[in-house]
């Protein structure tokens, strides 16, 4: 999947790891390989669900790409499916303001 997923300084690859119990997220410029903005599970103090707590993590995510001035992204789900979590974190990015 990865090879036909690229992400650069102007639309970043906004990759995502998920575990049983954790959910990590970050936006990763391929052509320099550096990652510009990481967020994770542990970073939000929440009671939530896992899907509740995805979502604000997509939030956050999105928050701190408008620091850095990075409104488009291309979402590399990692293999998993677009459901649950997955899709939480993407429909919480997408109404903090990024596009995808």
């Amino acid at each position: 999947m990865r090879a036909k997923i690229k992400g650069d300084a102007k639309k970043p690859r906004l990759c995502v790891f998920r575990s049983s119990n954790h959910i990590y997220a970050q936006l990763i410029d391929d052509e320099k390989g550096k990652t510009l903005a990481a967020v994770n599970d542990l970073d939000v103090k929440s009671k939530d669900k896992k899907a509740g707590i995805a979502r604000r993590i997509g939030t956050l995510l999105a928050e701190k790409a408008k620091e850095k001035k990075i409104e488009n992204v291309v979402f590399d789900r990692g293999g998993y499916k677009y459901h649950g979590r997955i899709k939480a974190l993407a429909e919480g990015a997408r109404e903090a303001g990024l596009k995808f």
